[in-house]
This record gives C-alpha cells, sequence and structure tokens, in this order.
C-alpha cells in the first residue's frame, strides 16, 4: 500500500482522494436526506394517514433509526473499514446507545399519557 500526497492529503488508495475527505455533494446528500427523514413522519403524524397510533410511532422510530445512520455516514464519516474507526465493538455500542435512547423515550412518553390529568377532573380542581 502506497501513501500519495495530493495537495496536502494523504491518499491511501491510490485514486486521489484523501481517506475521509469532506465534499459538498456528500454533506448536500446527508441534508436532503435528513430533510426527507424529518418530513415524511410530520406528515405522517399531521395527516393520521396510518390510522393506529401504535402503527405510527413504530413508523416513526424505524425513521429515526434511518435517519441515526445517514447522519452516522454522511455528517460523522463513519464507515466500515478499520481505518475510518468503524469497528465492531463502536458498532455494538451505538446499536446499545440507540435501543436504551428509543425505547426510554418511549417509555417515558408512555407513562406521562398514562399519569397525566383526566380533563373531566381539571374542571373539580378549579
Amino acid at each position: 500500500m502506497s501513501v500519495e500526497i495530493h495537495s496536502g492529503h494523504a491518499s491511501h488508495d491510490g485514486h486521489g482522494m484523501a481517506h475521509g475527505e469532506i465534499t459538498l455533494s456528500g454533506y448536500l446528500t446527508g441534508f436532503f436526506l435528513s430533510v426527507v427523514l424529518t418530513a415524511i413522519p410530520f406528515w405522517l403524524v399531521m395527516t393520521g394517514v396510518l390510522g393506529d397510533k401504535q402503527v405510527t410511532a413504530l413508523v416513526i422510530m424505524a425513521f429515526a433509526a434511518v435517519q441515526m445512520v445517514v447522519h452516522m455516514i454522511y455528517f460523522l464519516h463513519m464507515n466500515t473499514s478499520s481505518e475510518g474507526g468503524w469497528t465492531m465493538m463502536a458498532l455494538i455500542f451505538t446499536m446499545v446507545m440507540v435501543v436504551i435512547a428509543m425505547t426510554g423515550s418511549l417509555w417515558v412518553m408512555h407513562h406521562l399519557n398514562v399519569n397525566m390529568m383526566p380533563a373531566h377532573q381539571m374542571g373539580t380542581m378549579q
């Protein structure tokens, strides 16, 4: 494996691109995917297309997981090569954190919904 120098960056693949090089097209692709992955769940909630609240929540969680992957790839520049630092331990840690964050958020939202004061009791307290 030879290292070539191109405009101050070391290239390990011999194709003239430095590993981890940031391009405008990469950022624009990530931005476009992020906007789409945010707009679709917003549209699903505002229109009530799916009808069932649990199905809508699961679909939104799936979009959130995909958006996290998009952010890791396009903005954090993580990849599967060992040179990029994306090892199996980092993948396992990320997946555990995602599961904890998603299930914890659902658990908190569920218990807030269950423990909220019913609307008919609000008039008697005033």
